[in-house]
């Protein structure tokens, strides 16, 4: 299958050389394999981690130290401030490397919260895409100064498959430092591990595979890849994640070279419209309600709206139109959706029918706590 539009996602292990330094040499040979295929009509974005490693380079290089605070490099304030003096360094290699193949090139910065507003994540999708219609190669990346959390708990693997999904890409390509997902970590004494070259669905049996971060210096692990890839293939994108100090790894995945381990799109009836994308993977919850066993069956198997009278519980401060999580008695959560209701109505109104919300509220609004065009169940959490 042709790739028309292509994500690359790079992460700060496969970025650094063995000293642990922003290595040019691979961005030079990256940003080769981007521009030829760029040069053949493929739409290009790069999602790139390393502005946290780069300015601390350049701190290290001076001998910087901030006594007079007690910021230490592990403290946030020093990431955040790394970050800052990183990114422009960062982003001045690439522009350097792709000019040199006569490409241009755009910083994009993006937060959680640039996703969770359904308005600001379009504004996000019509700026990628125009980007692109320019003939520029979006290089896009968290923007660590300010978004704590991300620092603290995040990483690219996740933000590139939303940014796949956004601007509907054909494939997703997470260059790692290992080759791909394996049957089972290296054991001294067992069997060495094989690579799996293809996944059919992600489920829960395959993220027990997935250890954690073994490199030190990115944020991530196979398991935050897995979730990457579930995420594009509930899309329909095709993902692959391979060694990113492969010779020529791109541009042998882009042409359907079997290399790593590939994750394919999931049946046209499985996928998910692009509003209830979002629902499910983009915004960031505000609160949750407890549902009891029969509601949550009937969300699972009849694909019927939330109703007021199934829920038991109700956790958080929401309001109207805000995202929140759907769990049930005694287990954790199976669902997601825009909320009708604040959280204290919905206190309120717990356990009731519709017909009685009048004389509880005051007013008589949707019969639904959650309409169904407004709700995704998540397929891993339903059994």
């Amino acid at each position: 299958m042709a790739v028309e539009r292509l994500v690359v996602k790079v992460g700060t292990s496969t970025l650094t050389d063995p000293q642990g330094k922003i290595d040019r040499a691979f961005i030079a040979d990256l940003t080769i394999q981007l521009a030829a295929l760029r040069a053949q009509g493929c739409e290009v974005i790069l999602v790139t981690s390393g502005a946290i490693r780069a300015g601390r380079e350049a701190l290290a290089a001076r001998g910087a130290t901030d006594s007079r605070t007690s910021k230490t490099p592990e403290t946030l304030p020093y990431k955040q401030a790394a970050a800052a003096i990183g990114q422009g360094r960062l982003m001045h290699t690439y522009t350097e490397a792709f000019a040199w193949r006569n490409v241009d090139c755009a910083q994009v910065l993006l937060t959680r919260d640039d996703l969770d507003d359904r308005r600001r994540f379009l504004n996000a999708r019509n700026t990628l895409l125009a980007l692109l219609d320019m003939g520029i190669v979006p290089v896009i990346n968290e923007n660590d100064t300010v978004a704590v959390d991300e620092i603290k708990f995040g990483d690219n693997d996740a933000l590139a498959a939303l940014v796949a999904t956004l601007v509907e890409a054909d494939l997703l390509l997470i260059l790692s430092d290992v080759e791909g997902l394996y049957t089972h970590p290296p054991i001294s004494g067992a069997p060495p591990p094989e690579l799996i070259r293809t996944v059919s669905r992600v489920d829960e049996t395959l993220t027990a595979l997935a250890g954690t971060s073994t490199s030190g210096v990115g944020t991530g692990g196979m398991r935050t890849k897995l979730e990457a890839a579930r995420i594009a293939t509930a899309a329909g994108i095709r993902t692959v994640i391979a060694r990113g100090r492969r010779a020529r790894v791109v541009s042998e995945v882009v042409s359907g070279e079997p290399i790593g381990t590939t994750f394919l799109p999931l049946p046209d009836s499985d996928r998910l419209p692009a509003r209830k994308r979002w629902i499910a993977h983009s915004a960031r919850s505000r609160g949750s309600v407890t549902v009891n066993a029969r509601a949550k069956e009937r969300l699972l198997s009849h694909g019927v709206s939330l109703l007021a009278a199934g829920i038991v519980d109700v956790s958080g401060t929401f309001n109207v139109g805000d995202l929140i999580q759907i769990c049930v008695e005694g287990g954790g959560v199976f669902g997601r959706g825009l909320t009708n209701y604040a959280a204290s109505e919905v206190r309120r109104v717990v356990g009731l029918h519709s017909e009685q919300f009048e004389a509880i509220l005051g007013y008589r609004g949707s019969e639904e706590i959650i309409h169904r065009d407004n709700l995704v169940i998540d397929s891993l959490a339903s059994s």
